[in-house]
This record gives C-alpha cells, structure tokens and sequence, in this order.
C-alpha cells in the first residue's frame, strides 16, 4: 500500500509542476513588438527586464519608411514600408530610454523603461 501511495504522489508532483511550467512568464529574449501605424509608435511605452539584453521587433505597417532611432540606446535604423526589423538592445541599467522616429519626429515619440 505504502509504495502504491508514494507513487500516487509523485505523479501528483510531477502533473502539478508540468502544469506551473506551462503557464510561465514571458522571458526576457522574446522579442517586444513595437508598431508603427500613422506615423506613430505603438505602444508608445514598452518595459523591459533591466540588466537584460531584450530583442524590439519593430513593425512597420505605413506605406512609407521610418527610422527607429535612439541615441540613449546607441540604434538608428531604418524601417522599409510594411516591414519589420528586430533591434537588440541592452543590457540596460534601470531608467527610461526615449526612441523617435526621424522621418515623422513630430508624432513618433515613444520610450523604452528598463526595470
């Protein structure tokens, strides 16, 4: 009886941990999406693990092309129409990182938080 309960709870432990592992949190490789639409990034804001390096997969869904650009976080590249780019940043130290779009520098503002 004894041996029959002991493995009883093991699977238990086992089933129990399987599911805890599959509902994990997003780690901090997976790649952020940031969105440009009307020449606007979206979100504006996006917050990331500090003292990690994070991959932004920026998204471009105008017709034209945009620049994601930060001086903070050393990037300026630039996003062809209806394009994507991954940009790999940090690891960054706690704080806020502003980026800008040049093409569209009056509406496309936006700002990495590192935490």
């Amino acid at each position: 009886m004894r041996r029959v309960s002991l493995l009883s709870a093991a699977c238990a432990i086992a089933i129990s941990g399987a599911a805890f592992l599959s509902v994990a949190p997003v780690r901090a490789d997976d790649a952020i999406t940031i969105v440009i639409k009307d020449h606007k990034f979206e979100p504006a804001e996006v917050k990331v693990p500090a003292n990690k390096r994070v991959t932004l997969l920026v998204d471009n869904q105008d017709a034209t092309s945009e620049e994601f650009e930060s001086g903070e976080m050393k990037v300026e590249k630039i996003v062809g129409g209806r394009k994507q780019i991954k940009v790999m940043v940090g690891p960054l130290k706690p704080g806020r990182y502003p980026f800008f779009g040049e093409f569209h520098e009056a509406t496309a503002q936006g700002a990495v938080i590192a935490e």
